[in-house]
């Protein structure tokens, strides 16, 4: 009877800690970059096929600013986003235990890294970094790789401080706002972010400038490249560390297959053109982690 009741008791409890693994719902956040009805759009196909293989609702959160989902992920309200490698790097040194790196995506010739383009309007006589001294120059926002942490630093390297080189430096909130600015004149050069594989004018084949000219929201005629940064690390899938195993692995797989199952729907999540979503580990990021705490002072 005693070995019986023990039994029964550990029973009870192995299955108290399976039903604590247990998810009833899960979160993907997606980053800013462009307006939050073209973000929705965009990875819906990706929203139902992890619903449909963890088989809870799944919803999707698109916050304002790259801080939405960063705070997201420390606070356990979302389980899985794709990150740039400056918002990763801060959440790393917030909270090294908060996500884990599963993903990043390979580009159509291979490589697993991108570019941040400093763009202006063909008419504006602004060819180079040096024609757009004095200008007013826009960046994206504080916690974004290579709309503000890479091209930031390699140009404040080169031409001291920028607010003091540029007429004017503006935030102007995302890639989308970036480039929709300089194409509308209401900023003389920015910088915004792409695979740099391709052709100029369609927005070489996966990025921000792609996903705007896809959109229909600009030309890529009337702009053109005046500047390019030293290739920045693809930026990495991570889930929430605490979530059970299975369903990281359910996840991880699914995405890893995309390109193969559902193609049209891994266009949308890659921003344009790609080869696959493969595995990284997070030391690939160290490089970033270190210019994050350098611009952080930690």
């Amino acid at each position: 009877m005693q070995k019986l009741l023990s039994a029964t008791i550990l029973t009870a409890i192995l299955a108290s800690a399976a039903g604590a693994q247990e998810i009833t719902e899960f979160n993907l956040g997606i980053l800013g970059g462009e307006n939050a009805q073209d973000r929705l759009a965009s990875n819906e196909c990706y929203r139902a096929r992890i619903e449909e293989a963890l088989g809870v609702p799944v919803k999707v959160f698109t916050p304002a600013d790259y801080d939405g989902v960063i705070q997201g992920l420390l606070g356990g309200t979302l389980d899985m986003a794709w990150l740039g490698a400056s918002a990763y790097a801060k959440i790393q040194l917030t909270d090294p235990e908060a996500v884990e790196v599963k993903l990043t995506k390979q580009n159509t010739n291979g490589s697993t890294g991108y570019y941040s383009i400093g763009f202006a309007r063909k008419d504006s006589g602004i060819t180079s970094i040096d024609d757009a001294k004095g200008k007013v120059f826009a960046f994206a926002e504080p916690n974004s790789t290579s709309g503000y942490l890479v091209p930031g630093a390699e140009l404040a390297a080169k031409y001291g401080d920028l607010k003091s080189y540029f007429g004017e430096v503006k935030m102007s909130g995302g890639h989308e706002q970036t480039i929709v600015g300089v194409a509308n004149g209401d900023f003389d050069a920015g910088v915004s972010w792409a695979d740099g594989n391709g052709n100029w004018e369609d927005g070489y084949d996966s990025g921000a400038f792609r996903k705007a000219a896809d959109a229909g929201l600009v030309d890529m005629n009337d702009i053109q490249e005046i500047w390019r940064s030293a290739l920045i690390p693809e930026g990495p899938m991570v889930v929430r560390k605490a979530l059970p195993a299975d369903v990281k692995d359910k996840v991880t797989q699914l995405t890893a297959d995309l390109w193969e199952t559902d193609a049209e729907c891994a266009y949308g999540v890659a921003a344009g053109e790609a080869k696959d979503f493969v595995p990284v580990e997070a030391k690939e990021y160290d490089g970033i982690l270190a210019a994050r705490k350098m611009q952080e002072g930690t």
